[in-house]
C-alpha cells in the first residue's frame, strides 16, 4: 500500500517533466525514447546521460525491497519507538527490536550487543574515545594501522592531543599488518587496538581473526570498523574475537544516515557516551532512534544474510571480467593491494603514464574514485597507496571500481570501453610514454633543474 501511495505521489508531480531512466548503462550502449538531447550538465560537465555507477565503496544504491519495508513507517506507523503509551509507539518500538535481530544474526552476536547509530563514523568515535576516555587512568596506549578510514586516525589525533599515544602500524606493499610487528608493539598501558576488516580504497582483507586471538592472548580490546565488510565478506564476532564492531546501512544497499555498533557483552567492554541527551541505546547513543532507516538497515542484513554467497559469486565473476578486459587492451595496470586477500567487489588500478586528474575527468561516462569519498576534495595522493609505498606517481594515477548487486555486464564492458579509450589517449599526448615506447628507462634520467 505505502510503494502504491507513493508511486501515485510520484505520478502526479512528475508527469511533466522528463523521466530520465534509473539503469546506469551508459546511454551511448542503450538509446532510449525519454533520453533528453541536450544531455545533463553539473559542476560545468556536459554528458549525453546519467553516468554507469561503478563506486559501490562510497555508497550503494537501496534495494526496492528495502524501501518497500522503510516506507509504512514514514507514511502511517510513523511513531516514536520511545512512545510508551499507545500503539504507534509500540510498532515502531517492536520493527526496531526486530532490525537489531537482523543486524546481529548477520555477525553472529546477540541482538542486546547492537547499538543504533548515525553511521559507521559515529561507531568509531565512540570505540576509539568512548574506550579509550573510560579506561584512561590505566590505559594511555592505542594501536592502529597508517591505512585506516580518516574517521578512525582522525580520533587517534584527537586521543594524542589529549595526551593519550598512538601507535601507527606500516602495512607491506600488499596493505596488511605484520602479525609480529603488532605483538611487539602491544604494552601493559594499551587501551584498544584497531584495525580495519576491509579497506575501504584497496578492498584488502585484514587477517582480523589471528588479530583477535593476539589480542585476546594479551587482554586487550579489539575494534574493527567493519563497515566495508558487512554484508560483502562472512563476519563472526565470535571467531574474530572483536570487542567492538563499527557498521554501516548505506553500504549494504540500505539508507544512509543510520549504522551500528556492536558491543561485546561478555566480558563486557565499557565505553563513555559522547553525546548526552534522553539515555536511548543504553545510555550510550541517546537521540531518538530513525525507525524509517534503521528497518532498512534491518532489512538489507537479512537480505545480505540470504544474498550473500551468490552476491560474491557473480561480482567475482564481474571484477575478472573488468580487470581481464582492461589488461587485454593496455599495458602498465598495476593492482593495488593483495590479489588474494581482497574483497571481489574493490579493483583499485593504477595506470602507468597517464595524469589520475585528467583520466577521470576523461571518465565523466562512469561514476568511479580515485580514493575515499570521504578525502576526495584533497590533491593530494591517497595516503592509502602511499602507506603501501606506491611511488607518488603511480599513486596520482590510481582509479577504484566499485561493482556491486546491482552492476551489470553491460556495465563493466562499456566502463572497459571508455578506460581503455581515455587511458591511451592520454598516453599518446605523454612525451614519457613516448620514452618507454623506445625502451629508455626514465628513472635513470637525470632531469635538470632550472
Amino acid at each position: 500500500m505505502a510503494s502504491k501511495l507513493l508511486r501515485q505521489t510520484l505520478t502526479k508531480t512528475y508527469t511533466t517533466a522528463v523521466i530520465r531512466r534509473f539503469s546506469t548503462v551508459a546511454a551511448v550502449a542503450s538509446p532510449s525514447e525519454y533520453e533528453d538531447p541536450t544531455g545533463i550538465t553539473m559542476k560545468g560537465v556536459k554528458i549525453s546521460g546519467r553516468p554507469l555507477y561503478l563506486d559501490m565503496q562510497a555508497t550503494t544504491p537501496v534495494d526496492p525491497r528495502v524501501l518497500d519495508s522503510m516506507l509504512p513507517f514514514y507514511l502511517s506507523r510513523y511513531g516514536n519507538p520511545h512512545s510508551r503509551t499507545h500503539l504507534y509507539g509500540w510498532e515502531s518500538e517492536t520493527a526496531v527490536e526486530t532490525a537489531r535481530a537482523q543486524v546481529a544474526a548477520l555477525i553472529g552476536a546477540s541482538p542486546k550487543e547492537i547499538v543504533f547509530t548515525s553511521g559507521a563514523t559515529e561507531s568509531n568515535n565512540i570505540s576509539i574515545k568512548g574506550v579509550m576516555h573510560f579506561y584512561k587512568d590505566k590505559k594511555r596506549h592505542v594501536i592502529t594501522t597508517q591505512t585506516e578510514h580518516k574517521c578512525v586516525l582522525d580520533s587517534c589525533r584527537h586521543l594524542q592531543q589529549e595526551g593519550f599515544e598512538v601507535t601507527y602500524l606500516p602495512v607491506g606493499s600488499d596493505g596488511l599488518i605484520d602479525l609480529d610487528r603488532l605483538r611487539k608493539e602491544i604494552r601493559p598501558d594499551t587501551g584498544l587496538i584497531s584495525v580495519m576488516a576491509v579497506n575501504n580504497e584497496i578492498g584488502v582483507v585484514q587477517p582480523v581473526e589471528e588479530i583477535g586471538k593476539i589480542c585476546k592472548e594479551f587482554n586487550v580490546p579489539f575494534h574493527t570498523d567493519a563497515a566495508q565488510a558487512l554484508g560483502k565478506i562472512k563476519v563472526d564476532v565470535e571467531k574474530w574475537n572483536v570487542s567492538l564492531m563499527s557498521l554501516s546501512g548505506h553500504k549494504i544497499y540500505g539508507p544512509k544516515g543510520v549504522g551500528a555498533l556492536y558491543m561485546r557483552r561478555r566480558p563486557r567492554i565499557r565505553v563513555e557516551p559522547q553525546m548526552n541527551g534522553g539515555g536511548q541505546e543504553r545510555g550510550i547513543r541517546s537521540g531518538t532512534v530513525p525507525t524509517p532507516l534503521v528497518v532498512g538497515m534491518g532489512a538489507a542484513c537479512d537480505l545480505a544474510m540470504k544474498e550473500m554467497e551468490y552476491d560474491e559469486k557473480r561480482i567475482k565473476g564481474l571484477q575478472e571480467r573488468l580487470l581481464n578486459g582492461i589488461r587485454e587492451k593496455i599495458d602498465g595496470v598495476v593492482v593495488n593491494g593483495s590479489m588474494d586477500r581482497r574483497y571481489v567487489g574493490n579493483l583499485n588500478l593504477s595506470f602507468a603514464y597517464v595524469e589520475g586528474e585528467s583520466l577521470l575527468m576523461g571518465l565523466k561516462e562512469v561514476a568511479v574514485s580515485s580514493g575515499s569519498a570521504c578525502t576526495s576534495a584533497s590533491l593530494e595522493p591517497s595516503y592509502v597507496l602511499r602507506a603501501l609505498g606506491v611511488d607518488e606517481d603511480m599513486a596520482h594515477t590510481s582509479i577504484r571500481f566499485g561493482i556491486g548487486r546491482f552492476t551489470t555486464e553491460e556495465e563493466i564492458d562499456r566502463a572497459v570501453e571508455l578506460t581503455v579509450k581515455q587511458v591511451e589517449k592520454l598516453r599518446e599526448m605523454s612525451p614519457l610514454y613516448e620514452m618507454v615506447k623506445e625502451g629508455i628507462d626514465i628513472k635513470q634520467i637525470q632531469w635538470a633543474q632550472h
